[in-house]
């Protein structure tokens, strides 16, 4: 699934899909059924080990609350949001993202108004990112981009995306990047590797068949890895 606490322990919200970072433009959607689970990751960060976990657990009324959670002794990371199934697609209800790093604390929360069609951001949110921003069908927050890969790949589908996610929107576009080999879990097992590029940074998603997000995320800064999240396990 999107890290970047002052260039410190946070990823982009992907989710970045990591991560990311969770996405959907105009595309319909696939038959594909949402279920609860419970993923493990194993966390590298600039040499840094961490543990890390993502959720999908159901909120009631077609609604669902997804995270993603990174710590280790030094920092500690958590990203919420939860969405809702309307219309065939998916759409976020709100959102948060909240970081520690040392004494360094961020916290942002985020209301997608669907009513009234526009997204509000508060909290430790950059003056210039604060304003509402006019929702479109179809747009994703960047946690979701992780669960909408897994989906689309699946499917057949475009990986182009619409992200309204920290005050601004941002088009994310995905291409398969042919397959791999890697190990989940010390098991080999065949993934498709996705990668999208935005100026000196790039995610990339290993998607596995039957496993609901990515088996690894990988985050690169002009051409250095900052961030590495592979699955230990799957519940």
């Amino acid at each position: 699934m999107s890290i970047n606490t002052t260039n410190t322990f946070r990823p982009r919200r992907w989710l970045t899909g990591l991560a990311a970072s969770a996405v959907l433009v105009a595309a319909s959607a696939p038959a594909f059924a949402i279920e609860p689970f419970t993923a493990d990751y194993q966390a590298t960060y600039m040499g840094m080990q961490a543990n890390g976990r993502m959720t999908l657990s159901s909120a009631g009324a077609n609604r669902w609350r997804y995270s993603l959670d990174i710590s280790n002794s030094l920092a500690s990371l958590s990203q919420k949001t939860v969405f809702e199934e309307h219309g065939g697609k998916w759409r976020p209800i709100s959102s948060s993202d909240s970081s520690k790093v040392l004494v360094k604390k961020s916290d942002k929360q985020a209301e997608y108004d669907w009513a009234e069609g526009v997204a509000r951001w508060s909290g430790d949110v950059k003056e210039e990112r604060s304003a509402p921003i006019k929702l479109q069908p179809g747009d994703m927050d960047a946690l979701m981009i992780n669960l909408a890969l897994v989906r689309d790949v699946e499917a057949g589908k475009p990986l182009k995306y619409r992200m309204v996610d920290d005050g601004r929107i941002k088009q994310m576009s995905y291409k398969v990047a042919g397959t791999e080999q890697i190990s989940v879990s010390g098991q080999k097992k065949q993934a498709t590797k996705l990668v999208n590029t935005d100026g000196d940074k790039q995610t990339i998603a290993w998607v596995v068949d039957g496993m609901p997000v990515p088996a690894r995320i990988l985050q690169r800064k002009d051409g250095k890895d900052t961030i590495d999240l592979k699955v230990t396990s799957v519940d």
